[in-house]
């Protein structure tokens, strides 16, 4: 009875072992070699090894034996309709086969290989999920002894734990090939936006530089014509520019050049240079600063950029007769600049993702307002060069508040800094 007791404690230390294995983030390779190592161990068996369903998914393949015969078993199919193993795998239940060379269901081709002979054998079938992905399997339990129900009970527990390591490798796998097609994606993007920023710049600016001219010195007919031109070389020349500062930010040339900025007369300029838009779409554009000598240290073209960028996309979405304002005010440390509208709004599923590069709320079959989907993303950069923070609060229907922070000084931004490197 106290050798009894021994092994059993035994037998559940090494399980426990295992599953410590499991959640020590071992690489699957040697993981699954201390089970079949241990699975040996336990069911007293001459060799253990795991299968796999191969790709073609009619096929077994060993993905953990003795290091002695791995190579040689890798070489080997086991066919799913022609072999106890798969048996197993199709079935979903364990098989204790005690005279294995008497069952037709052997595959003897592993045997012929390995110049070995099964002569009892039991295999379990690997789960996860209520799916089988695979089989653990144990042949020859030493002195000619019998495999027991504790056997069974034995490999099935390390059968579910392997079953757990493989699947979480297989995600594993895929989430980085799926990072890896991201980046690569991400590349190709960065390179068609230096691409076109760089080889439209020049034929737009002779296009608009020409039109302008002639637009000049005609009338009538003609001249309206060059006016629509005009207008659609003036947009493109801002969608180039637009592609000019995202590649600065892809390659890094974007660098701050930090001075005194007057915020307040900063946002005058800005809405004033914006007034002609809004009155073309006969919106009420206006600013409204709670106190004079909003001052900050930074950089007043990258903070011109964002506003202005909001500004407009304000003005994009807001219906004729609506009022877009802008404000701005003083809190501990930073200056808060809100751009307020009372126009469509964004949809919940969208407010996290339009201050991504290219993202359109609007379907590109369905949309009725141009863009690229840079401003917003743009926005957010420059301001986040400063050590700030844009975000919008919008409720669709009623209206959006983009809201941005910028702080004071240098040193806001590395107290800013330190608060969240300690979160």
């Amino acid at each position: 009875m106290t050798d009894f007791r021994v092994d059993r404690l035994t037998r559940l230390e090494r399980l426990i072992e295992v599953s410590r294995n499991l959640n020590a983030n071992l690489d699957l390779e040697p993981y699954l070699k201390s089970v079949i190592e241990i699975a040996s161990e336990l069911t007293f068996s001459q060799e253990t090894s795991i299968l796999e369903i191969g790709e073609e998914g009619d096929h077994l393949h060993y993905t953990a034996a003795p290091w002695y015969r791995i190579e040689k078993l890798r070489s080997l199919s086991i066919p799913l309709d022609k072999s106890i193993a798969g048996w197993v795998f199709t079935h979903g239940h364990p098989v204790v086969i005690q005279d294995a060379q008497n069952d037709p269901r052997l595959f003897k081709e592993v045997d012929r290989v390995l110049e070995f002979e099964t002569q009892n054998i039991v295999v379990v079938p690997m789960m996860f999920k209520g799916a089988t992905v695979g089989v653990l399997e144990a042949v020859n339990k030493l002195n000619h002894m019998n495999y027991t129900e504790e056997d069974v009970s034995t490999l099935e527990t390390l059968a579910a734990q392997a079953a757990v390591a493989i699947q979480n490798q297989k995600l594993l796998d895929k989430s980085q090939a799926a990072y890896r097609q991201l980046l690569e994606l991400d590349r190709m993007k960065s390179d068609f936006i230096a691409i076109s920023s760089h080889e439209l710049r020049i034929p737009t600016g002779l296009i608009l530089g020409h039109a302008s001219l002639l637009q000049e010195e005609t009338t009538g007919e003609v001249k309206i014509q060059l006016d629509t031109i005009v207008r659609a070389a003036a947009h493109l020349k801002d969608i180039i520019e637009d592609l000019a500062d995202v590649d600065h930010f892809n390659t890094g040339i974007a660098k701050l050049r930090r001075r005194q900025v007057a915020i307040d007369h900063l946002i005058k300029d800005v809405v004033s240079s914006y007034q002609e838009l809004a009155r073309e779409h006969n919106i009420s554009l206006r600013a409204d600063i709670s106190k004079a000598n909003l001052t900050i240290d930074g950089d007043a073209h990258k903070i011109r950029i964002a506003l202005g960028n909001l500004v407009k996309n304000a003005l994009i979405f807001t219906d004729p007769g609506d009022r877009v304002l802008v404000t701005a005010e003083q809190i501990p440390g930073y200056v808060k600049v809100s751009v307020i509208d009372n126009g469509i709004g964004i949809p919940e599923k969208d407010q996290q993702r339009i201050f991504d590069r290219f993202y359109q709320v609007e379907s590109h079959l369905t949309r009725r307002h141009g863009g690229m989907g840079l401003g917003l993303s743009i926005a957010k950069g420059m301001i986040e060069m400063h050590g700030g923070r844009l975000w919008v609060d919008s409720v669709e229907g009623k209206g959006s508040n983009f809201q941005f922070l910028l702080p004071l000084n240098t040193a806001q931004v590395n107290a800013a800094q330190k608060v969240f490197l300690s979160q």
